[in-house]
């Protein structure tokens, strides 16, 4: 069979092992999985899974199934799942398969007690503090329980009176009886069951004893027939101990294999789903999907095109080293994205009046919708000389090769006409209150006809007349600084992350569908919402690319 090119190390890997003809007898079709446990909101960093995963999935014609690792029923719940379920297909990507780890739990149960079975698995009685301390660390050998030596008939009596709920949480657990000796410290007989008395959200109060994930998750892989678990880098060191469950699991081969790639670090990017959780439970942001969020959802909300997301994760690549990407490469793939798709619009967030003293009337003009796009279009725009620009426009002292308006100076109106500064109206604190300008009929926007009049800058601007109020919402990060992993992120965090400003837009924001984005000239990328029939302007990313430069 010809093999696609590989692009990275773990395609690379796949076609080793079809070229050696590990899959010849399920057809040589490749099977993956995403496997997030529903406990939280997706975040950026799971993008990158996804990506990984879905892009072995469509490059080989394999499947490819959504499976939510739901194995802990204090913490996981359906608003979880339907999150998942919607970011995933937000993102374009298209599963085979929704299944559960919950689905294989009297599975998962039968293959836990053939580990007893064959003297791989016993009940211990030691509490979870005393099992720690015997442990033993990374470099002392841990201590054999009591119990490991219990025979496999009380071994199997006492794992189904826990299964049929006759002791109390804690009180007892089966452990994997692998080697308290291992250099590795997860190969020190693992548990693999606890008891819980919690109702899970799924099977309701079926089960008071519930797998443990390091058990659950490769069983669940092999119980599926996939062919390869391709996860993150901490759990390397997890992957004798994947071996060790799936080989001992009597399941069919071909058996999955686990590859690792390394986790994506965004510089001042908070990417832990407890602490995650934890601004959202102290009220620090107004939820999973609050537009500073780096959720799917806050994302999504934010007004960040899935498309972007992608590209920034295929750019960053798939590596085995551990790095941090800087956040300005992100912005990049954003703005790349919204500049060819984005309509234009005008709008000042720090308006100050400007009076054409020489103009009579009122017209229309052309706009250009999208000069990034071909065929972007054109739309009209009401003029009638009284317009609103940005204070940081003008300047009353300005600096060496200011472009923009000053005191007897020449700006150009965006689509509309050329206007010379007269003078300066200015209030009792001495800033701007209004400034008086004449401007050049001939210098008509689009006017094919000559003219010997220019100008070095060009401004936006909203008529007086039919501007809107606007409230503009600028985001910075949530995380102060670069993140490392011995700092507090509490300590990190930033408070002045939102910021609010009042200004005015053009009709056209406001009659426009909801998050929409725009371009608003010279100023960003914004998102356009409604809330209390207020116009809100929600900023997705700034126009200044720090990352190109």
């Amino acid at each position: 069979m010809k093999l696609p090119e590989a692009a990275n190390f773990i395609e690379q890997i796949i076609n080793e092992e079809l070229e050696a003809g590990k899959f010849k007898d399920i057809g040589n079709e490749i099977h993956v999985r995403f496997p997030p446990e529903p406990n939280g909101y997706l975040h950026i960093g799971h993008i990158k899974a996804m990506c990984i995963n879905f892009g072995v999935k469509e490059k080989y014609h394999g499947t490819l199934n959504l499976r939510m690792d739901d194995t802990n029923p204090a913490k996981e719940d359906y608003e979880y799942v339907n999150s998942i379920v919607e970011a995933v297909k937000w993102l374009g990507f298209e599963y085979d398969k929704l299944v559960f780890a919950s689905d294989y739990y009297d599975k998962l149960y039968e293959i836990a007690e053939k580990y007893i079975l064959d003297g791989n698995a016993y009940v211990c009685d030691l509490s979870a503090e005393e099992i720690t301390a015997t442990r033993g660390t990374l470099t002392e050998a841990g201590t054999e329980s009591p119990y490991r030596n219990r025979s496999i008939e009380e071994n199997l009596r006492l794992f189904r009176e826990m299964k049929a709920g006759k002791y109390p949480d804690g009180s007892k657990v089966l452990r994997a009886k692998i080697d308290m000796s291992s250099p590795n410290v997860n190969m020190r007989d693992p548990i693999i069951y606890r008891i819980a008395h919690v109702p899970h959200y799924r099977t309701g109060d079926k089960w008071c004893i519930y797998p443990m994930y390091d058990f659950a998750h490769p069983v669940s892989d092999a119980i599926e027939g996939i062919t390869h678990s391709l996860c993150s880098l901490e759990f390397e060191n997890h992957r004798p101990l994947y071996n060790w469950f799936v080989e001992r699991s009597g399941l069919p081969k071909p058996l999955p294999r686990q590859i690792e790639f390394a986790r994506l670090n965004i510089t001042n990017m908070l990417m832990s789903k407890r602490y995650l959780k934890k601004l959202v439970d102290e009220g620090f942001v107004r939820g999973w999907d609050d537009p500073r969020m780096p959720t799917v959802m806050g994302l999504k909300n934010r007004g960040v095109p899935p498309e972007a997301l992608k590209k920034f994760c295929t750019d960053v690549g798939v590596a085995k080293a551990y790095s941090v990407v800087n956040q300005a490469q992100l912005d990049s793939c954003i703005r790349d994205e919204l500049n060819v798709t984005a309509e234009r619009a005008m709008a000042v967030i720090n308006p100050v009046k400007l009076t054409i003293t020489n103009y009579n009337g009122e017209e229309e003009l052309d706009f250009e919708m999208n000069p990034a796009k071909e065929n972007g279009g054109m739309r009209k725009v009401k003029f009638t000389g009284n317009v609103y620009i940005d204070a940081d426009d003008f300047s009353l002292n300005p600096p060496p090769k200011y472009k923009r308006l000053q005191k007897g100076g020449n700006v150009r109106l965006k689509g509309a006409y050329i206007v010379h500064c007269n003078d300066v109206k200015l209030k009792a604190d001495g800033t701007v209150e209004e400034i008086l300008c004449t401007y050049y009929p001939e210098t008509r926007s689009g006017s094919k006809e000559p003219c010997d009049i220019k100008a070095k800058g060009v401004i936006q601007w909203v008529d007086c007349k039919y501007g809107v109020d606007a409230e503009f919402r600028q985001y910075e990060p949530l995380l102060t600084d670069e993140q490392y992993p011995d700092q507090d992120y509490a300590e990190r965090l930033n408070k002045n992350s939102e910021k609010k400003f009042y200004g005015k837009a053009e009709p056209y924001l406001f009659e426009s569908e909801k998050d929409k984005p725009f371009q608003l000239m010279r100023t960003g990328y914004y998102k356009k919402c409604t809330e209390n029939s207020i116009l809100v302007l929600s900023e997705i990313v700034s126009l200044k690319d720090k990352f190109n430069k």
